[in-house]
């Protein structure tokens, strides 16, 4: 006798099971003195290897707080964090150390944060691989190699003092690369740098981005630096609000941008401010499905929008 039995129910892929970068429905809260600040809210994002994003918002957005946890610096309160396949809320201190010396490389504001006063460049850069336990002859032809993609090859020998403040940021990223990290994070890296000096940087970045292949996520506030790279993600109130999607540009088609809103597992959306303002949307909404859109108003007003 043969049964025919019914088939498993299939399960559906984890989130983001395919990306380098995963946050989850991501809660990061600070407790001070009597206050508890909410620094993450729910924020999911997901970065495909080989990506270059920029994620931008206000001071107090929640982008910084972002940053250290996939740096390793904080853990999450709530919610799931991955990079690379390491999970970030279960880590042990030995996996932690392990992660940001091989698995992530960061790069400060500061640059007197990220450099050794009394050190070369090419000490400096040559310091983590010494910690590492990296040969000699490896660690010298790394060195040479990242400060001349960097177009630093000339501050081999100048310590921080002697270089320029576009120089000592671009030597800065070569340290944070220096032992072949997967991911690049990078805080603010040309908020002290002016208009030339900071697209100097960013054509550093995109140049290991592309040269090396390494994963690059920047914080900034300046939301101009979306047309420096291809995927920009805007930030508000702890959780992701919006992209702007930037394509290439070729002689044929100019590159151009779209932005789009961003809504997260739980179906939820943050509209612009312009818009809220312009239609008069405060705490409640009337939403009412079309065939192919969202229809959306006041709940005084007999207007509509699409959404």
């Amino acid at each position: 006798m043969v049964l025919n039995l019914p088939a498993p129910p299939r399960h559906s892929p984890e989130f983001g099971h395919d990306a380098l970068v995963v946050c989850d429905n991501l809660v990061r809260i600070y407790q001070s003195e009597a206050v508890e600040v909410q620094a993450l809210q729910g924020l999911d994002l997901l970065v495909q290897e080989g990506e270059m994003i920029a994620l931008v918002g206000a001071s107090g957005s929640g982008k910084s707080t972002l940053l250290k946890v996939l740096a390793g610096v904080d853990s999450p309160t709530a919610g799931g964090a991955r990079v690379a396949g390491h999970d970030l809320v279960d880590m042990s201190r030995r996996e932690r150390v392990h992660y940001r010396r091989h698995v992530v490389g960061f790069v400060r504001q500061q640059t007197a944060r990220n450099l050794v006063p009394y050190l070369s460049s090419r000490q400096t850069v040559d310091l983590p691989l010494t910690i590492a336990g990296t040969p000699r002859a490896e660690r010298r032809a790394r060195t040479a190699e990242l400060l001349e993609l960097l177009g630093v090859g000339h501050c081999a020998d100048r310590r921080p003092a002697e270089m320029s403040g576009g120089e000592q940021q671009r030597v800065s990223i070569a340290v944070a690369l220096a032992n072949g990290p997967r991911v690049l994070l990078a805080d603010e890296p040309t908020g002290e740098l002016d208009s030339e000096t900071a697209a100097e940087v960013f054509g550093a970045l995109r140049t290991v981005n592309r040269e090396l292949g390494a994963t690059v996520v920047v914080v900034t506030h300046d939301a101009e630096v979306s047309g420096q790279v291809a995927r920009t993600v805007a930030i508000r109130d702890g959780r992701t609000s919006s992209e702007v999607l930037r394509s290439d540009e070729t002689a044929d088609a100019p590159g151009r941008s779209e932005e789009f809103a961003v809504m997260d597992r739980a179906g939820r959306v943050q509209l612009p401010r312009e818009y809220r303002e312009a239609l008069d949307l405060t705490s409640r909404v009337r939403l009412a499905l079309a065939e192919d859109h969202i229809r959306i108003r006041s709940d005084r007003s007999d207007h509509g929008e699409d959404a």
